[in-house]
């Protein structure tokens, strides 16, 4: 009789279990049901199984069923292992990138700016719903970077009211809001919304001007020895590149973040030199980038090397030689010194990627500074370089060799430097500001103004250099360092001849070698 009322309350659990899962799927309104149908069979069953304790002991007392029970609990085991696994890489998320340039994982660039975000940053994706993966994979690195980023990702075909309002014009585009500011991006690549963030966070762009007049370099130019590169760089980290003619204005204009003076081929008048001690007296920031002589007979810029050295940087009359042997990894001759040291500073900051300057002079900090400001090395070459005094003989091309009773400077050499100095507080009328905000005056000085040229671009961290000196010089520090890299192009390209060699390697040499080891092999064993 017992027996039968357990049996009755096994056929009920199981009854109950199938009822619930009948209303959870084919009665939805009444999941509820559904919830206490499945504890009441889960009961039941429950109860059928103690009842039957006797024949279960019976059946694993056999050797079969106790192997059959070692190998299912040694299948749940590892079962369990996987879930647990699983688990805890779901809580703990983490991602290796092994490609080449670490093309999927944020820069120093882009986690510097998220690390001083200081109000929320709102991420609206407007893209059809089955392209919203390819953002997923690249904003969830923005995310884990701040915990002030935020997504949504909208559909604008569902939403076209809230498209409407951001006013999108495209599929694929990014709205930005920080603060009440606002800025779209229509690319998903990590430069184009690191770009984006910038323009967003600081809210202006701040102007850069290039001097002209002198032979600079150009910022519009394409041509090889133009700063194109550097011009387009700027703009996308949200700087306004503009010409500036200081013999026709007459003085820096008020609005300039920073001035660069890239390569001039003749000196500035005394006139222009007053207007940029002027402009560094108030706070300015000034970039000089002074080539050694192009020419046996070119006339020397002695106006611009007593500025630099009136901040407390010696320019040489010289040009660094690099026997070291660097510049042969892109072609280059003993005259591009390479430099992969660079002493501790702001603007080298974490910045360990090899630059290269085609023909270059020294600039070394003055022993001592000059009128109270101290310059400091930010690049320097190998020791396999040194600073030869005899120009006229590299111009030219004859062999020359390091002699330092001759004047040469042995390597490590200096190639750039920067300075600064703070901005005392000329009117009494206003309240001496904090230090950390009182206005200060920035100078970089560079040996070389080809590092940045257009053909120079390309040679690993020379942009990012200029960059690094700009975001220093402006007093944009959340932009000094090493920007996304673009994917690298790992084709491998052939020639005819070497396409031919590979050809009958494959189809003729490697059978033949194995057809030739069978016949051996057959004729040993006959």
């Amino acid at each position: 009789m017992t027996t039968r009322i357990f049996n009755i309350i096994g056929w009920l659990g199981t009854a109950c279990v199938f009822a619930a899962v009948a209303v959870r799927f084919g009665l939805p309104a009444q999941d509820r049901y559904a919830y206490y149908l499945a504890w009441a069979g889960l009961g039941c069953m429950i109860v059928y199984t103690l009842s039957q304790w006797r024949e279960i002991a019976r059946v694993f007392s056999r050797r079969q069923a106790r192997q059959g029970t070692l190998a299912a609990t040694s299948v749940l085991i590892v079962l369990a292992i996987l879930v647990a696994v699983n688990y805890i890489a779901k809580q703990q998320s983490k991602r290796w990138d092994l490609t080449a340039a670490k093309q999927y994982t944020l820069s120093d660039q882009s986690r510097n700016i998220l690390a001083k975000l200081d109000a929320p940053l709102q991420i609206l994706v407007f893209d059809r719903e089955a392209e919203f993966q390819r953002f997923r994979d690249r904003l969830r690195e923005y995310e884990s970077g701040s915990k002030q980023v935020t997504t949504e990702y909208i559909d604008p075909d569902r939403k076209p009211a809230v498209a409407q309002q951001h006013a999108v014009q495209q599929y694929g585009t990014m709205v930005l809001n920080y603060k009440g500011r606002v800025e779209r991006v229509t690319a998903d690549a990590e430069q184009d919304i690191t770009n984006g963030i910038i323009k967003v966070v600081t809210g202006q762009q701040r102007k850069v001007y290039f001097t002209q007049g002198h032979g600079e370099k150009d910022s519009t130019s394409s041509e090889r020895s133009g700063y194109n590169a550097i011009g387009e760089a700027l703009k996308r980290e949200n700087y306004l590149v503009e010409p500036l003619a200081i013999a026709q204005r007459g003085s820096i204009p008020s609005d300039a973040a920073a001035v660069v003076v890239a390569g001039p081929a003749v000196d500035f008048f005394p006139q222009e030199i007053d207007a940029l001690k002027t402009y560094l007296a108030t706070g300015g920031k000034l970039l000089l980038a002074l080539d050694p002589p192009q020419k046996p007979d070119s006339p020397p810029l002695t106006n611009l090397v007593a500025l630099a050295r009136e901040w407390g940087v010696e320019v040489g009359n010289d040009a660094i030689l690099d026997v070291s042997g660097m510049g042969r990894l892109f072609g280059a001759s003993e005259e591009v010194p390479v430099a992969v040291s660079y002493p501790t500073h702001p603007i080298t900051e974490r910045f360990s990627i090899m630059t290269a300057y085609p023909l270059a002079r020294s600039v070394t900090p003055v022993s001592g500074g000059a009128e109270g400001r101290t310059a400091r090395t930010i690049v320097e070459t190998g020791r396999g370089s040194w600073a030869e005094s005899d120009v006229k003989s590299v111009l030219q091309g004859r062999p020359v060799k390091m002699e330092e009773s001759g004047g040469d400077k042995p390597g490590p050499v200096s190639i750039a430097a920067a300075v600064s100095a703070a901005v005392g507080n000329t009117d009494p009328a206003k309240p001496a500001e904090t230090d950390a905000a009182k206005p200060e005056t920035r100078v970089a000085i560079f040996g070389d103004s080809d590092f940045a040229s257009n053909a120079a671009a390309g040679i690993s961290g020379n942009v990012d250099l200029f960059m690094n000196t700009v975001g220093w010089l402006s007093q944009q520090e959340n932009l000094i360092s090493v920007r996304p890299r673009e994917a690298a192009d790992r084709r491998i390209t052939l020639t005819a001849g070497q396409q031919l060699r590979i050809n009958w390697l494959a189809l003729a040499i490697i059978p033949g070698f194995i057809f030739s080891a069978g016949i051996a092999r057959w004729w040993r064993r006959r």
